[in-house]
Protein backbone atom coordinates (compact mmCIF):
# COMPACT_ATOMS: atom_id res chain seq x y z
CA UNK A 1 0.00 0.00 0.00
CA UNK A 2 1.14 3.46 -0.82
CA UNK A 3 2.94 5.18 2.59
CA UNK A 4 1.45 8.54 4.66
CA UNK A 5 2.62 11.49 2.84
CA UNK A 6 2.33 15.06 4.01
CA UNK A 7 3.50 18.03 2.17
CA UNK A 8 2.80 21.94 2.70
CA UNK A 9 1.52 24.83 0.68
CA UNK A 10 0.94 28.70 1.11
CA UNK A 11 -2.57 29.95 0.75
CA UNK A 12 -2.66 32.25 -2.79
CA UNK A 13 -4.83 35.10 -2.84
CA UNK A 14 -6.51 34.05 -6.03
CA UNK A 15 -7.66 30.64 -3.98
CA UNK A 16 -9.78 32.57 -1.87
CA UNK A 17 -13.75 34.16 -1.42
CA UNK A 18 -15.39 37.61 -1.38
CA UNK A 19 -15.20 36.74 2.29
CA UNK A 20 -11.32 36.07 2.30
CA UNK A 21 -11.52 32.11 3.47
CA UNK A 22 -9.91 29.45 0.81
CA UNK A 23 -12.98 28.97 -1.52
CA UNK A 24 -14.52 25.01 -0.67
CA UNK A 25 -13.52 23.41 -4.02
CA UNK A 26 -10.18 24.39 -3.93
CA UNK A 27 -9.60 21.93 -0.83
CA UNK A 28 -10.27 19.35 -3.22
CA UNK A 29 -7.49 20.54 -5.69
CA UNK A 30 -5.84 20.52 -2.09
CA UNK A 31 -6.54 16.68 -2.30
CA UNK A 32 -5.56 16.09 -5.73
CA UNK A 33 -2.07 17.88 -5.46
CA UNK A 34 -1.53 15.61 -1.94
CA UNK A 35 -2.07 12.32 -4.63
CA UNK A 36 0.62 13.68 -7.02
CA UNK A 37 3.18 14.66 -4.28
CA UNK A 38 2.56 10.90 -2.53
CA UNK A 39 3.44 9.16 -5.97
CA UNK A 40 6.03 11.50 -6.88
CA UNK A 41 7.79 11.00 -3.25
CA UNK A 42 7.64 7.38 -4.34
CA UNK A 43 9.38 8.27 -7.78
CA UNK A 44 6.82 8.06 -9.94
CA UNK A 45 5.43 11.02 -12.08
CA UNK A 46 1.97 11.10 -12.99
CA UNK A 47 2.58 12.30 -16.35
CA UNK A 48 4.86 9.18 -17.14
CA UNK A 49 1.77 7.02 -15.97
CA UNK A 50 -0.72 8.76 -18.29
CA UNK A 51 1.61 8.33 -21.05
CA UNK A 52 2.02 4.71 -20.09
CA UNK A 53 -2.11 4.56 -20.46
CA UNK A 54 -2.88 4.47 -16.64
CA UNK A 55 -5.30 7.29 -15.72
CA UNK A 56 -6.43 7.54 -12.22
CA UNK A 57 -9.87 9.14 -12.10
CA UNK A 58 -11.68 10.49 -9.28
CA UNK A 59 -14.39 8.26 -8.68
CA UNK A 60 -15.70 9.70 -5.50
CA UNK A 61 -14.83 12.49 -3.25
CA UNK A 62 -15.91 14.28 -0.33
CA UNK A 63 -14.79 16.75 2.43
CA UNK A 64 -15.78 18.07 5.93
CA UNK A 65 -14.80 21.79 6.62
CA UNK A 66 -13.85 22.45 10.40
CA UNK A 67 -12.23 26.01 9.93
CA UNK A 68 -11.54 28.70 7.15
CA UNK A 69 -8.15 29.26 5.93
CA UNK A 70 -6.88 32.31 4.41
CA UNK A 71 -4.42 33.85 2.26
CA UNK A 72 -0.92 33.30 3.12
CA UNK A 73 -1.78 30.51 5.51
CA UNK A 74 0.57 27.53 5.67
CA UNK A 75 -1.31 24.33 5.16
CA UNK A 76 0.26 20.94 6.04
CA UNK A 77 -1.53 18.20 3.53
CA UNK A 78 -2.08 14.55 4.89
CA UNK A 79 -2.62 11.88 3.06
CA UNK A 80 -3.41 8.36 4.29
CA UNK A 81 -3.95 5.53 1.54
CA UNK A 82 -6.53 3.52 3.39
CA UNK A 83 -6.59 0.77 0.79
CA UNK A 84 -5.07 -0.13 -3.03
CA UNK A 85 -6.75 -3.10 -4.42
CA UNK A 86 -8.52 -4.44 -7.69
CA UNK A 87 -8.94 -1.28 -9.30
CA UNK A 88 -9.40 1.43 -7.10
CA UNK A 89 -7.33 3.12 -4.59
CA UNK A 90 -9.12 4.69 -1.23
CA UNK A 91 -7.28 7.81 0.54
CA UNK A 92 -8.06 9.66 3.62
CA UNK A 93 -7.11 13.49 3.69
CA UNK A 94 -6.20 15.91 6.51
CA UNK A 95 -5.37 19.84 6.36
CA UNK A 96 -4.03 21.34 8.92
CA UNK A 97 -2.74 24.86 9.96
CA UNK A 98 0.01 24.27 12.40
CA UNK A 99 -2.04 21.46 14.24
CA UNK A 100 -5.48 22.75 14.04
CA UNK A 101 -7.94 21.01 11.57
CA UNK A 102 -9.03 22.66 8.74
CA UNK A 103 -10.48 20.22 6.82
CA UNK A 104 -10.91 16.72 6.04
CA UNK A 105 -12.01 14.15 3.06
CA UNK A 106 -11.87 11.09 1.62
CA UNK A 107 -12.03 9.98 -2.28
CA UNK A 108 -11.95 6.16 -3.99
CA UNK A 109 -9.64 6.25 -7.44
CA UNK A 110 -9.68 4.32 -10.21
CA UNK A 111 -7.79 3.30 -12.41
CA UNK A 112 -8.96 3.17 -16.32
CA UNK A 113 -7.41 2.75 -19.71
CA UNK A 114 -7.32 5.51 -22.46
CA UNK A 115 -10.50 4.26 -23.13
CA UNK A 116 -12.02 4.81 -20.04
CA UNK A 117 -12.00 1.00 -19.39
CA UNK A 118 -11.56 -0.07 -16.00
CA UNK A 119 -8.42 -1.74 -15.48
CA UNK A 120 -5.88 -3.34 -12.21
CA UNK A 121 -4.00 -1.22 -10.73
CA UNK A 122 -0.14 -1.83 -11.60
CA UNK A 123 1.67 -3.45 -9.13
CA UNK A 124 3.68 -0.49 -7.76
CA UNK A 125 0.71 1.12 -6.64
CA UNK A 126 -0.44 -2.15 -5.04
CA UNK A 127 2.87 -2.83 -3.56
CA UNK A 128 5.25 -0.12 -3.55
CA UNK A 129 7.88 -1.39 -1.28
CA UNK A 130 8.68 -4.21 -3.17
CA UNK A 131 8.45 -2.36 -6.71
CA UNK A 132 11.00 0.24 -5.04
CA UNK A 133 13.55 -2.48 -3.90
CA UNK A 134 13.05 -3.84 -7.26
CA UNK A 135 13.86 -1.14 -9.13
CA UNK A 136 16.58 -0.26 -6.65
CA UNK A 137 18.05 -3.48 -7.41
Amino acid sequence: MLPDHETEIRVRYYETDAQGFVHHANYFQYFELARVEQLLALGYDYAHLERDGVLLVVNKINAKYHRPSRFGDVLRLQIRTVRARGARIDHQYRVLRGQELIAEGESTIACIDREGRVQRLPDFLVKPEESVAAAAS
